[in-house]
């Protein structure tokens, strides 16, 4: 695909309103079809069938930290009592007993991922008995090309912790950072020093970690360029392997830890957007290739490799190279993608505890895919990993008559067309280099649920596309 990418301010701003990320289609606000339970069991059973069932991806969120960051808006609980934490594991640990049966044993773990929260809230040897629980239900992967990863906190890191998760099996890592200026490591609430960084870094690599993951946020208070390009200038000294660079959604409404900042300290959208050009910039300079949404990697990582041949997937851990995989989220809020079918965990820790206790699996909701469904994933899955769509190839696969199925997402896209975001070249859709980073807002065309409401970029419940 064409790598190039063009950084246009004034397209940037003009198309900067609220749109989903697609980490699925449809997205979660459409999970909600009561009895996901049954569902679950129906697709797994199904997926179970023929003589080489599709492998298997687990997600497993933990949803604990020791203090809040504010800018976040993921699903967490704050406190520092270890117990609860243990209480939280046997739980778990038994919803994995519940839900491995619905799998069949042939089905290899290939991509396992814990997510949170901060994971390593839980000492090492906490992590090795969850991760023996998983050995003993599911078939996971000793292969080499396996993605075993998780996400760390460099603050809470002790000596020894990256040497044991590498004897346990891990073999990528992912750092928040977000950004080492002192200013507005205050005002997120989240002091983490460089050399706590770097140090953990440092030990992935000794322990022959595969891959090693930082995430920043741009627009954060009191957030500068300068600040911003020493952070940057540091992190690339050590080269990780890919940079996730998100724009920090600012939704007090959503997310009640963001009221703590105050938002006058907030960049401006001229602001905002400068360091979104100036990680573009350092990045590419420094040699890492732009996946997209967000995502940079050097070019012999498997991400830039997967890009290249076509294989690129994304989903609920991001991008990733296992498009040929089901996927199972354990633990609280935690989503299922199987067979035909999306199903979504209980967000309260209160249901989702009662409904193991109960001796169920805990979904609180889901969504059967129609046909429909499944050619427009389809098709916002190739411009969000591959940034391309073959119309004849999606004609083929699904038996459409692509101009007239899509009549009315292609009137939409005609303006961004105008705009330069798009070519529409025979028989196919690419999002140009100046459309790249507004691949959201070309993928939104075709998304039949935002369109049905009749006001598609007024949804305050998604963050802006830059």
């Amino acid at each position: 695909m064409n790598r190039a990418l063009a950084f246009d301010a004034d397209l940037l701003a003009r198309y900067d309103r609220p749109g989903p990320r697609y980490t699925s289609y449809p997205t979660a606000p459409q999970f909600i079809s009561p009895g996901g339970e049954a569902l679950l069991r129906e697709q797994a059973h199904s997926s179970n069938q023929g003589t080489a069932p599709r492998p298997l991806s687990l997600y497993l969120h933990i949803p604990f930290c020791q203090s809040p960051c504010f800018y976040c808006g993921c699903n967490r609980i704050i406190t520092r009592d270890p117990d609860k934490g243990s209480v939280y594991l046997q739980r778990l640990q038994r919803e994995i007993a519940l839900a491995a049966p619905l799998f069949d044993h042939r089905r290899g773990v290939v991509q396992l991922h814990l997510g949170g929260g901060t994971p390593n809230f839980f000492r090492p040897a906490q992590i090795e008995a969850l991760i023996t629980t998983l050995r003993s239900h599911f078939n996971l992967s000793n292969d080499r090309g396996r993605d075993f990863s998780i996400e760390l906190d460099p603050r809470f890191i002790a000596a020894g912790d990256i040497e044991h998760l590498a004897r346990i099996g891990f073999n990528r890592a992912s750092f928040g950072v977000q950004d080492f200026a002192p200013e507005v490591q205050g005002a997120i609430n989240r002091v983490q020093s460089i050399e706590q960084t770097l140090s953990a870094i440092s030990d992935c690599r000794k322990h022959r970690f595969r891959s090693v993951n930082v995430d920043l946020i741009y627009g954060l208070p009191r957030q500068t360029l300068r600040g911003f390009t020493d952070t940057l200038n540091t992190l690339i000294t050590v080269r990780p392997d890919r940079f996730a660079v998100y724009g920090y959604a600012h939704m007090p409404h959503l997310f009640k830890a963001q009221r703590q900042m105050d938002g006058n300290d907030l960049p401006d959208g001229t602001a905002k957007l400068r360091l979104l050009q100036l990680a573009i910039e350092r990045l590419e300079a420094a040699g890492y290739g732009y996946i997209g949404m967000d995502h940079f990697a050097v070019p012999e990582d498997e991400l830039s490799r997967a890009q290249e041949s076509g294989k690129l997937h994304r989903n609920f851990m991001g991008y990733t190279t296992h498009a040929d995989c089901d996927l199972l989220g354990l633990g609280v809020s935690a989503i299922s993608h199987v067979g035909h079918s999306f199903t979504q965990n209980y967000r309260d820790s209160r249901d989702w505890e009662a409904a193991i206790d109960a001796g169920g699996i805990p979904v609180w909701r889901g969504l059967a895919l129609s046909p429909d469904d499944e050619i427009r994933a389809d098709v916002i899955q190739q411009l969000m990993c591959l940034g391309r769509v073959h119309i004849a190839a999606v004609e083929q696969r699904h038996g459409i008559d692509f101009l007239s199925y899509f009549g009315d997402a292609l009137q939409r896209l005609l303006p961004l067309v105008s705009d330069g975001l798009v070519t529409i070249v025979g028989s196919i859709i690419s999002v140009t280099p100046r459309g790249r980073l507004l691949v959201r807002a070309v993928a939104m065309c075709f998304d039949r649920y935002l369109h049905a409401t009749g006001q598609p970029s007024e949804q305050p419940r998604f963050s802006k596309v830059v």
